[in-house]
């Protein structure tokens, strides 16, 4: 049985891991959760190609097939600053008790191979979490090939970026620029409503005013000066 499971973020950053893991005899198992990717489009950009990739090269890949947008957004508001910290404690904790669960004795994360991730910090939470869950963590440093990892995944027609990013440091700028398009939408909402409202308001009027016109007698048909002999 297969004694690495390897959290995989996406299918590009995954080549460079899984070629370096199989040079040195290590057949991994591969581990989808990733509930820290939105939009929903681009999570499931990530997953399919990762799913297509790798039935490619016959890998074992598990999946976790969560879609956290809520949990996600309830964690980080207060500070989206400080995210990274959220988004390595879910997956690393998800990963170390799927490991647990399944019986590997070791786990690792191909967020690893990024020089745009805080290397420490992740290896700190695999550790404490690996830990919590009697699995060990593997701190490898797949980050001198990440390049040729890019490379070869452009190469093969895996796309680098799909409609955004993680919503961790791998790119700030797409983070501030999604959430500027939400607070956006979310500002249209509120035109929206609050002309409806408004609509609301002179319908209630217009009710008002007819309400408090006086009663006028309707004359009976018979009464009017046509039927006097």
């Amino acid at each position: 049985m297969p004694d690495l499971l390897l959290h995989i973020c996406c299918a590009p950053c995954s080549v460079a891991c899984i070629k370096q893991l199989r040079e040195e005899g290590v057949e991994p198992v591969g581990f989808w959760y990733n509930p820290n990717i939105h939009p929903f489009l681009e999570y499931k950009t990530r997953r399919d190609t990762l799913r297509q990739y790798a039935q490619g090269i016959g890998l074992d890949l598990r999946e976790r097939d969560f879609y956290g947008l809520r949990p996600f957004t309830a964690a980080v508001a207060a500070d989206s600053d400080h995210r990274c910290g959220y988004c390595y404690t879910c997956r690393m904790e998800e990963t170390a008790r799927y490991a647990a669960q399944e019986g590997f004795a070791r786990f690792s994360t191909t967020l690893l191979i990024s020089p745009y991730q805080n290397r420490e910090l992740i290896c700190a939470v695999g550790v404490k979490m690996g830990e919590r869950y009697g699995v060990e963590f593997v701190p490898y440093d797949f980050r001198p090939r990440f390049r040729e990892g890019q490379e070869e995944a452009r190469a093969m027609g895996i796309p680098l970026a799909q409609l955004g990013q993680t919503m961790d440091q791998e790119s700030p700028a797409a983070y501030a620029a999604l959430l500027a398009a939400q607070r956006q939408t979310l500002q249209e909402r509120i035109l929206d409503l609050e002309e409806i409202l408004r609509q609301t308001d002179r319908r209630l009027a217009t009710l008002r005013e007819l309400q408090a016109l006086p009663e006028s007698p309707v004359p009976a048909p018979w009464t009017g000066s046509a039927f006097h002999l």
